[in-house]
């Protein structure tokens, strides 16, 4: 977790600076001269808009999109074992690139593709977790703020709430997001009528916000950020989404019970977690009225913030974490789904974005 954080603070922009350096000059350190040559090409014809998607099933409903043109010259260029993808979605200029699953590979991806080419703003999509009953499978959700749920500081037991944790004092740690109480959740013995919970070796779980180092910031001079604001402007035209018509069927046979539809949601959450639990779903929404759960992001949201370049996520819904009344998860069945209705829901925001 120490690395995560630290991957997704200033060292990693720091790292990606001497792995590219001298880039101009075709030299650059990881780069092949031919390369940095394509690069250079690819910039002339930006800016772009930086298109970031976790897993290859839900890119290739994109690619297989007739909206997606790929550049006739230049269609893809592999750097460092990332794959970007280059072409038109109407209008507009894009970079399509893949992360992998985790916030560790979004941040890596999103801040290579920031630093290797000329990116005006990105978009991210994929499908989530839902934490809001309200909501139906294969609804996309456009949240407003996303904060990285996974940076924890886990209390020693005996000590509670109104206990200072281990450097908090220095202004590493705060208790500002408040806190999971593990002994909340105990079956056994201890949440009988009148009966006070018992305690739990595992105790507290306090969340805590990301370090970031803004590029136009001091150097080493820390700022924190937990909930991560999407770009105004972006989430302006994401409005303009409701009423697009989204699938609610697989193979025409398994059907939702209404038509999906694009929903603006006021915060969604992100960690190296998939949640299949009900408590911990339950959880979260109580705690942070989030809607969408996933693992990629808040990372992703975090770089656009420290290289200060807009940014916004459609999620489209894939499951109930942790389900209901269901014995499994339904991102099983519905996975293609939602991967579907957020590439649509993309497609129709770039347009609109071009237009």
């Amino acid at each position: 977790m120490a690395a995560l954080h630290t991957m997704l603070g200033g060292s990693l922009v720091g790292f990606l600076f001497l792995l590219i350096s001298g880039m101009n000059s075709g030299k650059a350190y990881g780069l092949a001269e031919r390369e940095s040559r394509s690069i250079a090409r690819i910039n002339k014809r930006g800016p772009y808009l930086g298109i970031v998607i976790p897993n290859t099933f839900e890119m290739n409903p994109l690619l297989q999109s007739p909206s997606f043109a790929p550049d006739p010259k230049l269609p893809q260029l592999d750097i460092l074992g990332k794959r970007f993808r280059i072409g038109r979605i109407g209008d507009k200029n894009v970079i399509l690139v893949m992360t992998g699953l985790s916030m560790l590979n979004a941040g890596v991806t999103t801040q290579l593709l920031l630093t290797l080419f000329r990116v005006e703003g990105v978009v991210h999509y994929g499908i989530a977790g839902n934490a809001n009953p309200d909501l139906q499978i294969g609804d996309v959700t456009i949240p407003r703020y996303w904060a990285h749920g996974g940076l924890w500081n886990w209390q020693r037991f005996g000590d509670g709430p109104d206990d200072e944790l281990p450097l908090e004092s220095s202004g590493d740690y705060r208790r500002e997001f408040g806190y999971l109480n593990i002994s909340d959740y105990n079956i056994a013995g201890s949440r009988g009528k009148g009966k006070s919970k018992e305690s739990n070796y595992l105790n507290n779980v306090w969340y805590q916000p990301e370090e970031i180092f803004p590029v136009n910031g001091v150097p080493e001079e820390r700022q924190h950020a937990f909930w991560v604001p999407v770009d105004g402007n972006y989430l302006a035209v994401s409005k303009k989404l409701q009423g697009l018509k989204l699938g609610s069927c697989v193979n025409g046979t398994t059907c939702l019970p209404r038509p999906a539809t694009v929903v603006a949601v006021e915060r969604g959450i992100s960690a190296n977690i998939f949640v299949d639990n009900r408590a911990y779903r339950e959880f979260l929404r109580s705690k942070f009225n989030v809607t969408p759960i996933d693992m990629e992001t808040a990372a992703i949201a975090l770089i656009c913030l420290q290289q200060r370049t807009p940014f916004i996520a459609l999620r489209s819904l894939s499951d109930l974490a942790g389900g209901s009344s269901a014995s499994s998860n339904e991102a099983s069945v519905f996975g293609s789904l939602a991967a579907q209705n957020a590439v649509d829901a993309v497609i129709r925001f770039v347009a609109l974005l071009g237009s």
